[in-house]
């Protein structure tokens, strides 16, 4: 049996920085849209809102958690341009992740709005809140509070599925993988190395969780 030879890796060491440095902007700016989206609608589908709304909301959050990540890019990059709308693949991947993410994380956010107490809005009106102030002030704070969890691990979950991107004509950490071995056949080590990557961005994910969570504690005592 073959030895692992992680020295054929060497020679391409210098190209690592600038994937790993795309795949963690793609990571982060999918993940930073889809907070944004997941709080506007996870705050509309808690509330009652006229019902074309409420059906457009659910038509994008069913879709987008129906179909596949994969062929949501694929439509994104390679669809939207026959309608004339054409994308450069880091901002095809990262709405992509956006809306995909927006969709999932949408409803940790409603749920965890619909657990906020009702005596906070009750609380909220006698002081004189307004609805929309009771919202902003009062019930997100709290909300996100309980949501925290599930916004790392959707967190985590965004960075591992970046490496999907490599179907575009991008140059992150999984499609650097594929190049480099297409030139070395050593196929292990190439992906230990990747998958050691990968597990280092996730896990430096569930400290900053903790970190959140411990502050977020903080601030309910």
């Amino acid at each position: 049996m073959r030895k692992l030879d992680f020295s054929v890796i060497i020679p391409y060491a210098s190209l690592l920085p600038a994937a790993l440095k795309i795949t963690i902007e793609i990571g982060v700016a999918g993940f930073v849209l889809g907070t944004f989206i997941s709080i506007i609608v996870g705050t509309c589908r808690s509330k009652k809102m006229p019902k074309i709304i409420e059906i457009v909301l659910g038509i994008y959050v069913e879709v987008f958690r129906g179909t596949p990540l994969l062929v949501q890019l694929f439509f994104v990059y390679y669809g939207l341009p026959s309608l004339g709308m054409r994308l450069e693949p880091i901002l095809a991947a990262i709405i992509t992740m956006g809306l995909n993410s927006g969709s999932y994380l949408s409803e940790n956010v409603r749920a965890s709005i619909l657990a906020v107490d009702k005596g906070q809005y009750e609380a909220a009106h006698m002081l004189g809140f307004t609805p929309m102030q009771t919202n902003i002030h009062v019930v997100l704070p709290q909300a996100m509070r309980i949501a925290i969890p599930s916004f790392m691990n959707g967190f985590s979950s965004i960075i591992k599925e970046t490496s999907i991107v490599s179907v575009l004509p991008v140059i992150e950490l999984t499609k650097l993988g594929n190049q480099v071995y297409a030139k070395t056949y050593h196929p292990f080590e190439i992906y230990i190395l990747l998958g050691v990557l990968y597990f280092l961005l996730t896990y430096s994910c569930t400290f900053f969780a903790k970190w959140l969570e411990r502050r977020a504690s903080t601030w309910q005592q």
